[in-house]
């Protein structure tokens, strides 16, 4: 049997479809994107990026090879295949351009939980010093600063944020209003999770450091939704997870610093040369022996993107959002969370439904292979592989299910 007999999804993908193509048809162009470079079965319809995303093929290929040249040993005479000890000065600089950052303060981690988790343990609080949160954070951001306050004394404190927001105003002030004498650090989504709303995160961090407040940015969500930069986002910290928009594989995520805080941080899993300052950033990657392959697959991500062209992207996810919203908010058994304004949201559209009517969806879009969050909250969250025909089978399930329970 020949090798390729074996990975027949692994065939070699066709090139992208051409600007031709997009310019006369754009969505043929983005119905041949989606046959061509993702994996996705015709029968799927895949509207949960918000947790994991859809591995483009070239990705895929990327982590393989290297693996298969690792185990071959074809790769660089002497050089191992492996992260973990090594700083990976390419790829970061690579990642950092895309990112909008200098390659120095900028550090891979496995996801942005353990990113997150490394800032909240390695940075130096006392018993009572407050962080300031909202009420609308991911269970694994809130974690590092529950541990940190069950361990030494410190004080979590969550802010109700309004839902939807009239304004991006109106979401800074419900946070920067909370701020008291004890506030030390604020901490907060870029995106928030459960509603894919965008906060005004430089108006927020601007505001918090004439105060001497720190500030840690939850960007999960971040990179790849939207068009923004880090270094211009004005926070302190900053954690990423690519594999949620970047369409890199499950495994890795982004750590950056403002390279004076990066000086103050403690690492939370070290090995030699942990305290190598003139690693920089790098000297949070010493965490011992890891798989380098799917960081080969992060940049083949971002490479995936930019041959698509990032603004393109951009353009199409969020035109998918805006006709979602649109839709969602003629329903009269919806409530909808997402605002009206654009620069409120990027390609997350959140609506809330009653529990009745929230079980009879999850079990029509259970039986249509329509793949989206369970919960009374539901994340609508498209990408460059929705297709139209993907956004009218959730809302013909969703009035169907309407219909059934009588609401």
């Amino acid at each position: 049997m020949r090798r390729r007999d074996f990975f027949p999804a692994l065939a070699v993908p066709a090139a992208l479809p051409t600007d031709a193509i997009f310019q006369k048809d754009p969505e043929r162009y983005w119905l041949q994107l989606r046959k061509e470079q993702f994996y996705l079965p015709e029968t799927r319809a895949f509207m949960n990026n918000g947790s994991l995303g859809v591995v483009p093929r070239p990705v895929m290929q990327a982590v393989q090879g290297y693996m298969e040249n690792a185990a071959a040993l074809t790769i660089p005479e002497y050089e191992y295949p492996r992260w973990g000890y090594e700083t990976l000065d390419a790829h970061r600089a690579e990642a950092a351009e895309y990112l909008g950052c200098r390659k120095e303060d900028l550090a891979f981690t496995h996801n942005a939980t353990e990113a997150l988790s490394t800032i909240a343990a390695g940075i130096d609080l006392k018993p009572g010093d407050e962080v300031l949160s909202t009420n609308q954070e991911h269970t694994s951001g809130r974690a590092g600063w529950l541990l940190k306050q069950a361990r030494y004394g410190t004080t979590f404190r969550e802010v109700a944020m309004p839902l939807p927001p009239p304004s991006p105003d109106a979401l800074a002030e419900a946070l920067l209003k909370e701020i008291g004498p004890k506030t030390k650090v604020l901490f907060f989504s870029g995106i928030l999770s459960s509603s894919g709303i965008v906060m005004p995160i430089r108006k927020i961090c601007d505001a918090a450091r004439a105060r001497g407040i720190v500030t840690v940015v939850d960007g999960a969500h971040v990179n790849g939704q939207i068009p923004i930069r880090i270094d211009e986002m004005g926070c302190d910290y900053y954690a990423g997870s690519p594999h949620k928009w970047m369409f890199a594989p499950a495994g890795c995520g982004i750590l950056w610093g403002r390279p004076e805080m990066l000086e103050r941080l403690w690492p939370s899993i070290v090995t030699g040369g942990w305290d190598s300052k003139d690693d920089h950033a790098a000297r949070f990657m010493k965490v011992g022996t890891n798989n380098r392959a799917i960081f080969e697959g992060m940049i083949a991500g971002i490479r995936f993107g930019k041959a698509i062209g990032w603004p393109r992207v951009y353009e199409r996810i969020h035109a998918l959002a805006r006709d979602m919203r649109t839709r969602a908010a003629a329903l009269p058994y919806v409530k909808l969370l997402t605002p009206d304004q654009d620069a409120l949201y990027g390609s997350l559209v959140a609506i809330e439904l009653e529990k009745k009517l929230a079980d009879a969806f999850m079990a029509e879009c259970e039986r249509r292979k329509i793949w989206i969050v369970r919960g009374l909250r539901i994340r609508i969250a498209a990408h460059v592989h929705t297709r139209p025909r993907d956004t009218e089978a959730f809302f013909d399930a969703l009035a169907v299910s309407a219909k059934k329970v009588g609401a």
